[in-house]
């Protein structure tokens, strides 16, 4: 059963034109967004403001139990 699946999905993407292209076009994004961006645009924040895991367990737990200000 895993061999035929396999296979059907093997097949399916051997055979494909078009979607070659768009499947390399997503893994480029891919590979932008989570190598280069994310280091530069969302730093680790908690690592950063606080010096053990105790604090940002703190911290991170009052964050998701304080209630909502409008």
């Amino acid at each position: 059963m895993f061999r035929r699946v396999f296979m059907f999905y093997y097949e399916g993407f051997r055979a494909m034109t078009v979607g070659k292209i768009l499947w390399a076009i997503i893994l480029v994004k891919l590979a932008v967004m989570f190598l280069i961006l994310r280091p530069f645009f969302f730093p680790n924040f908690l690592k950063s403001k606080f010096e053990n895991e105790a604090a940002r367990v703190e911290y991170v737990t009052k964050e998701l139990t304080a209630p909502l200000k409008y």
